[in-house]
């Protein structure tokens, strides 16, 4: 469907709240049944407008971007050596580190102090990969990214903003290139 030049598409679900999803770079309205499209879209207009022209940049500066190429294992003996300098610079340790393909995020960090990476980070270029496991690593010291977490962040990584963008680069970047894959 298409309002207003944004086309997006609807899922409709047995749920309560209606919600919006841009994780894939589409516009996805995930509704409950009976709900009028039209309601969401006018109530987060703005906020559409502005999402869809950051992935619009994202997309225009990924095309000069390249993957990494490396294996699988080149990927997990670099998060592993990325774990163990980080560990010893705070002085935290994950329980277990999981690798698994991901829909939603590079990484995650469970309650149980898990760190589970997604195996789509392999094409990201190395200092990336630093960044996104230090991210993790952190959250094992602070769960929630409030203004702390943020703080010890900007410790090692003082603009880590940039590497905020170039992560959702990357991530349309792969995401077009497993589409295109698909067609």
């Amino acid at each position: 469907m298409v309002h207003n030049e944004v086309s997006y598409e609807i899922s409709y679900r047995n749920i309560k709240y209606p919600r919006i999803e841009f994780t894939t770079g589409k516009l996805l309205f995930v509704l409950p049944h009976n709900f009028d499209p039209e309601i969401i879209f006018k109530k987060h207009k703005k906020w559409i407008i502005r999402k869809k022209t950051f992935i619009e940049d994202c997309l225009k500066e990924a095309e000069n971007k390249k993957l990494a190429e490396r294996s699988e294992q080149e990927f997990m003996e670099m998060v592993y050596y990325q774990v163990g300098i980080i560990s010893e610079g705070l002085d935290e340790k994950p329980n277990k580190i999981y690798f698994k393909t991901m829909k939603t995020k590079w990484a995650s960090c469970s309650k149980k102090r898990n760190i589970t990476i997604n195996t789509l980070m392999k094409f990201l270029p190395e200092r990336l990969i630093q960044y996104v496991i230090f991210h993790e690593m952190i959250h094992l010291k602070q769960r929630k990214h409030n203004d702390k977490f943020w703080e010890i962040i900007s410790r090692k990584f003082e603009n880590y903003k940039p590497l905020e963008k170039e992560l959702f680069i990357y991530w349309f970047l792969i995401a077009k290139l497993s589409e295109d894959r698909k067609t």
